[in-house]
């Protein structure tokens, strides 16, 4: 059996994926030493020599893991501690070291890569395309399948919050048996308004108007505010102008050029069959004046009767346009 790691350094500001990293390193360890002792530093409460007293060896043995957390806002004792106990480390001690971002503690950061610390990633997830890498991560993981539509869906849905999003993922590994598919997401959270907004963008630029007006109907009976509904569709219209004027290329390459996921760059594509510049402009202006009305914006020309018309009278233009 090999012995536990004894360093670990964990670098990024996301807490999610740090807090898993934390997890797998414990779990390393407990797996050879299952009594080990977890002890937890943070900088706001930490007194001169408190990590020397933890790495201290204790009179029943055993082996203990020590968090340290947040050395990017360590003062200068906990950094000097650190650096102490790198220059000498105890034995049956395992050193974790959390440290989101900037050069504070580079030299303890310095010291723990070259004494061999395993090394976690925890970069920060904030695109789109950030959270559709994170979904496609957690279904891989899970050694499950979901769609790229799928996908799409789930983080209009519940993309804001990533603790959320990897919760909505297991949710449907757990609960759906086969392929997840977009249907799926809607079931479990089609109240959701940014899914509500996916629908409806999908079916208005297909130009189905009739589908497209009875969703949003739908969605305004239910108290669904407008303005994320807006939002959706316009950025539906952008995804379809940049790959339409992106030319030609791989799915793939474009995805990466224009900041989209592969998935997105296919649908846009297929989308934009059905569009020419002139109308897809025309849809976009349309768009961009519905997200002035619903967010109270004054036209110039005639006032607006209220956010709920607002949106209606820019998803009927999309489909409109779409359909000439």
């Amino acid at each position: 059996m090999s012995a536990p790691p004894t360093l670990a350094l964990i670098t990024g500001p996301e807490d999610l994926l740090a807090e898993r990293g934390v997890d797998s390193v414990v779990a390393a360890v407990r797996a050879v030493e299952p009594e080990t002792e977890v002890v937890r530093v943070h900088p706001m409460s930490y007194q001169p020599g408190e990590l020397l007293v933890h790495a201290s060896p204790s009179l029943f043995g055993g082996w203990n893991v020590i968090v340290v957390h947040d050395l990017d806002e360590a003062d200068d004792a906990l950094v000097e501690d650190l650096g102490s106990y790198l220059a000498q480390p105890a034995d049956a001690v395992t050193l974790i070291v959390r440290h989101k971002s900037g050069n504070r503690g580079k030299r303890v950061l310095d010291a723990l890569k070259k004494g061999g610390a395993r090394v976690i990633e925890a970069k920060a997830v904030k695109t789109d395309r950030d959270k559709h890498d994170f979904v496609t991560g957690e279904f891989r993981a899970a050694r499950r399948k979901i769609a790229p539509e799928a996908v799409g869906a789930l983080v209009l849905a519940v993309g804001k919050d990533l603790r959320e999003l990897a919760s909505a993922c297991e949710q449907l590994t757990r609960d759906v048996d086969g392929l997840v598919e977009v249907e799926d997401v809607t079931t479990y959270y089609g109240e959701k308004v940014e899914t509500t907004g996916f629908r409806v963008a999908e079916a208005a630029l297909a130009g189905d108007e009739a589908r497209a007006m009875a969703l949003l109907r739908h969605a305004m009976l239910g108290g669904l505010d407008p303005v994320p509904i807006v939002a959706v569709l316009a950025m539906q219209l952008r995804q379809v102008g940049k790959v339409a004027s992106a030319g030609r290329g791989g799915s793939a390459q474009l995805a990466r050029d224009l900041g989209m996921a592969p998935w997105q760059v296919d649908a846009a594509r297929r989308t934009s069959q059905g569009w020419d510049g002139p109308r897809l402009g025309s849809a976009i202006q349309a768009v961009a004046q519905a997200d002035v009305d619903v967010k109270g914006g004054i036209r110039t020309e005639a006032a607006v009767r209220s956010p709920e018309y607002a949106v209606e009278q820019a998803v009927l233009a999309v489909c409109r346009q779409r359909n000439g």
